[in-house]
């Protein structure tokens, strides 16, 4: 497989991408190509510096780079030789499989949609973003690329969600919901009220290959099975960036309540093996990516803020989906609507 990494993108760049880069070649003997794209004298003093010698990884020279906080498409059509820019073209042209970034969220969904184009049958493409929960992880689909979505959209994205969560994921029979401020069916918005109808006539037809939960609220992200959660790409980027404040939050109040006297500090001692296992299960690192579901290649979009084992593991998200063939499969899921 060949898989393209923004090396420029994020906010600790380009270092940790150098350093996930040389992780992720040494944990994959399948990997035939990683390109690193982005400023080539700027790589090449990195990879010596971090001891990257790996035959297998190639430079593509990109002199420029899409600021975190500039305008994507405008960026997107105006630096044409930006590190997210080449990365895709990469794989626009067939010499890579996937494009991997920790930049520009808006910048690298503006790219692939532009370049890669959408799936045959896929009217726009939605970010899933896992959420950690009692029974493994709630893919939050969409968290930020659609902001003004149609309910048609929405059940592409069961579609899509479903599919990557069966065969990426290999869960058998996922579990799909909506968003809404109740479970009741009478309940939410116009929006999704329609989107309920429309995603319920489809499960009522015996196309889906999903399970059909309904309405969802808050709760259920953590505390029910389910497998994946949908929403326009307001709700859930919203969502998305206050569950990451939360356990921020959380995590800063109980090191501050355990370190306020000497018998606590003493009982969190006793107990860090379990403060660890949970700090691991809330850590995005381990996860490392979010898949952009619908373009017409593999586009994993990584946290701003990664390190070398969150760029590290956002590969390994890239590899696998190349492995699984999930386009091909939601192609064919998506032609079922009709």
């Amino acid at each position: 497989m060949k898989i393209a990494l923004d090396a420029m993108g994020g906010d600790r760049a380009p270092e940790v991408n150098i350093v996930g880069a040389r992780d992720a070649l040494a944990l994959s003997p399948s990997m035939e190509t990683l390109f690193l794209v982005g400023d080539a004298d700027t790589l090449e003093a990195g990879c010596l510096q971090h001891g990257l010698t790996d035959s297998r990884l190639e430079i593509i020279h990109a002199p420029e780079v899409v600021g975190m906080s500039e305008s994507a498409v405008s960026a997107i059509r105006r630096k044409k030789q930006s590190s997210i820019s080449v990365a895709t073209d990469l794989v626009r042209e067939g010499r890579a499989e996937a494009v991997v970034s920790a930049g520009n969220t808006g910048a690298a969904v503006a790219a692939s949609t532009l370049k890669l184009r959408h799936l045959e049958g896929v009217e726009r493409a939605g970010i899933a973003s896992p959420i950690p929960n009692e029974f493994g992880f709630c893919r939050l689909l969409d968290a930020g690329a659609n902001p003004g979505a149609k309910p048609r959209h929405l059940l592409g994205y069961a579609i899509m969600g479903s599919v990557y969560a069966r065969h990426v994921l290999q869960v058998e029979n996922p579990v799909v919901g909506i968003m809404s401020n109740g479970e009741e069916e009478e309940k939410g918005t116009d929006f999704t009220k329609e989107t309920f109808a429309l995603i319920k006539d489809y499960v009522d037809s015996g196309k889906a290959s999903f399970d059909w939960r309904g309405n969802v609220e808050g709760y259920d992200l953590f505390m029910s099975r389910l497998d994946v959660c949908l929403c326009d790409g307001f709700v859930g980027n919203v969502l998305l960036k206050t569950c990451g404040a939360t356990a921020k939050a959380m995590t800063k109040w109980l090191r501050e309540g355990m370190e306020a006297n000497p018998v606590r500090k003493a009982g969190a001692f006793l107990a860090r093996g379990g403060f660890r296992e949970v700090k691991d299960r809330l850590n995005y690192e381990t996860y490392g990516g979010s898949p952009l579901l619908g373009v017409n290649g593999i586009c994993i979009i990584a946290h701003g803020s990664s390190s070398a084992l969150a760029i590290q593991n956002a590969i390994r998200a890239a590899a696998e989906a190349i492995q699984h063939d999930v386009n091909p499969h939601i192609v064919r899921a998506i032609k079922a609507i009709a």
